[in-house]
């Protein structure tokens, strides 16, 4: 990969740039609003000119809901001989394409399993991906000079390629990123009535648990409209358990020994669980 043109200069493709642009890669970048691309190019990512012929990829670093057809516009101009995307659903986007007639053979889908609680250019970082799993969903129409790029991209970021299924990748992330996202934000909102001496009661445990909280709601909108059922799935499974640990702490609250031995029963269950 010696050219790269990145479309879309948010945290995930501004950081991909920067790691790209600091081995060597020649990155051109692109997005709706130009002022993030002069940003990230201010930064070091790459340059905000038009590339002057066609780049070896096309990284679209978009919300789920835009990327089929930005790789679709992308792949009509003839951008880049392959194609990726690193959003955060994998399945809704690839029938998307299906649907446009996309190239498939010149694209793969893929996420990198990583973020931060801050969004935009100026979040990014080269080595936001080193370590951390990166996932990559071929189909049976993925050429190998697709795939070997999607690789070196990978290889370049000093992530660690993970094969998935893009069905089974988003019932994962459903239940290790999306579903606690909500209940960082849940735990949060708990907060915002709390009088000022709780608040200074506040230590590491419950700034752990919110942290995420303070994510950008309108990206987390986008993200939740692709993979609603999944999350839904597990966020009931949650709601059954609270049912169950609500009944629990109840129960510890009775006259009757016998149901405060239940409550407390109940209770060690699910911690123990967690």
């Amino acid at each position: 990969m010696r050219t790269a043109v990145v479309i879309g200069t948010g945290l995930i493709g501004t950081s991909a740039a920067l790691a790209l642009a600091g081995r060597g890669v020649t990155v051109y970048l692109r997005d709706h609003d130009p002022s993030a691309a002069h940003t990230a190019a201010a930064l070091g990512a790459g340059t905000d000119q038009a590339p002057p012929e066609q780049v070896d990829l096309a990284v679209v670093a978009v919300p789920p809901a835009h990327i089929a057809t930005t790789v679709a516009d992308a792949q009509r101009a003839g951008t880049a001989r392959s194609y990726l995307d690193v959003g955060s659903v994998k399945g809704g986007p690839r029938r998307d394409l299906q649907d446009l007639g996309c190239d498939l053979s010149t694209y793969i889908g893929t996420h990198p399993m990583a973020g931060r609680e801050r969004s935009g250019p100026l979040a990014a970082t080269a080595d936001l991906f080193e370590g951390r799993p990166w996932v990559l969903t071929p189909t049976p129409e993925t050429g190998t000079d697709t795939l070997n790029l999607a690789l070196e991209l990978v290889s370049l970021c000093r992530a660690v390629p993970v094969v998935m299924d893009a069905d089974a990748h988003d019932r994962a992330v459903a239940l290790v990123s999306h579903t606690p996202q909500l209940l960082a934000s849940l735990a949060a909102a708990r907060l915002r009535e709390a009088e000022e001496s709780a608040v200074r009661l506040c230590g590491q445990g419950i700034r752990d648990v919110t942290r995420i909280a303070a994510s950008e709601p309108g990206m987390w909108v986008d993200i939740l409209s692709a993979n609603p059922g999944p999350v839904a799935d597990v966020l009931s499974a949650v709601a059954a358990d609270l049912d169950e640990t609500v009944a629990a702490l109840r129960a510890l609250q009775s006259a009757d020994e016998d149901k405060r031995t239940g409550g407390a029963a109940g209770i060690e269950a699910v911690l123990s669980r967690g």
